[in-house]
């Protein structure tokens, strides 16, 4: 099975996840009328989920580089690393950045996750971070890229649609990333289809906008 066949079953193993609680989740492609059935991106006057907690400090769930909120009932869980010949190894690396963190939105009802991606490289931009992690994904179109001021944090975000073979349309992807003095940090927001996706944007701004370093 190849890295792109085993990306693609991401859809399925996230569907299959919400019946019987495992985490898996996925990504993909369109164009300008497919963004526009996705929804409209974030950025300003979007909707911000009130905050349920942080995560990011110990005992947080996951320690992390960075602290920002958490929506109420998101659920964060650390990814412990993975040898780079274990099966499925695939899925814990996207680009330069490696899975270290899911949060689950099931229990507060959607079918997705933010997910905290991060990177070895010290001297990597968010922006450069971003593109490789964007280059790695299958089936992109309409990518955008955008400087964002987080309360005093400088983030770089980027917006681009994702469609899959296995999903029905496509889904308007969002995910930021900074630098840390441990590595580039990516927060990205996956979800089953455009309409979770939609539904969950209020819990990425959440994290977006109150992100802070430590």
């Amino acid at each position: 099975m190849t890295r792109r066949t085993v990306r693609g079953l991401v859809p399925v193993l996230l569907a299959a996840s919400a019946l019987t609680g495992c985490s898996s989740d996925a990504d993909s492609d369109g164009g300008a009328k497919a963004e526009k059935s996705a929804g409209t991106p974030a950025g300003k006057g979007a909707k911000t989920a009130a905050e349920g907690g942080t995560v990011g400090g110990a005992g947080s769930g996951c320690e992390l580089p960075v602290t920002f909120g958490l929506a109420k009932d998101w659920k964060p869980e650390a990814v412990q690393p993975v040898a780079p010949d274990a099966e499925l190894a695939e899925l814990f690396t996207q680009g330069p950045v490696d899975l270290v963190c899911e949060i689950d939105a099931k229990p507060a009802g959607h079918i997705g996750f933010l997910r905290v991606w991060q990177g070895k490289s010290t001297n990597a931009s968010p922006r450069a971070t971003l593109e490789g992690f964007v280059k790695a994904e299958e089936n992109t179109s309409e990518v955008t890229y955008t400087q964002v001021t987080a309360g005093k944090q400088a983030v770089t975000e980027v917006t681009y649609t994702f469609r899959s073979p296995l999903m029905d349309g496509p889904r308007l992807t969002h995910a930021f990333a900074l630098s840390t003095p441990e590595g580039p940090v990516v927060v990205h927001l996956g979800g089953l289809d455009a309409a979770e996706h939609k539904d969950m944007l209020p819990a990425y701004e959440l994290a977006k906008k109150s992100v802070r370093l430590g």
